[in-house]
């Protein structure tokens, strides 16, 4: 038999295929979503609260959660006004050293300067942008501090774990979740071995 998370998480994957049924739900919930004036908002409690509790939510004191919607794409480009071959003048397949994912992160982890970020997942897009719920833990409160599963995000090693590049997202980006053949040169850093990693 399938539990309750497992069936709120096939939920949630029928509204993202936009399966009959689901796609009305996810889209009335982007619109709601789009309605927002900021671009980083605290919930309540997690739109899949089967995730967040997989990626390390508790609903206690300490932990929050946001919502963050960032733009899609990679960004403006600026073409060269001179000094290439036109071959070299273009402007696309540009892409960001960083996801959008760990954008949404350290954009939360800047608007709640005492929290970590703990992690992040996916709720939704549009056109335009993209919407993540992020995990934020506050690493001054008792109850953090007790806690046998959370207490190691309180270490003075944990501090800015968003911009430094240590939440799942971060990792990724860095070429960290690599493993076997051909991901000699991704370890210590992306800067180590001549830059070559990425």
């Amino acid at each position: 038999m399938k539990s309750t998370a497992q069936h709120i998480q096939e939920t949630f994957q029928k509204e993202y295929k936009g399966e009959k049924g689901f796609k009305e739900l996810y889209r009335q919930r982007l619109i709601e979503f789009r309605k927002e004036k900021k671009s980083v908002v605290r919930v309540k409690k997690p739109t899949n609260i089967a995730r967040a509790r997989n990626l390390g939510y508790k609903a206690k004191k300490g932990i929050i959660v946001v919502r963050a919607r960032v733009r899609k794409g990679s960004g403006m480009h600026k073409r060269p006004k001179s000094g290439r071959k036109p071959k070299r003048m273009g402007v696309k397949k540009l892409t960001r050293r960083i996801s959008i994912k760990s954008i949404a992160e350290q954009r939360a982890s800047r608007k709640y300067p005492n929290c970590e970020v703990l992690n992040s997942y996916f709720v939704g897009e549009d056109g335009q942008r993209k919407y993540y719920e992020i995990i934020l833990v506050d690493t001054a409160a008792p109850e953090i501090k007790k806690d046998k599963d959370l207490k190691w995000i309180c270490k003075d090693e944990q501090r800015g774990r968003a911009e430094r590049g240590l939440t799942g997202s971060g990792k990724k980006s860095r070429g960290l979740r690599r493993k076997g053949k051909g991901a000699e040169k991704v370890r210590p850093s992306l800067r180590a071995h001549q830059r070559q990693a990425k």
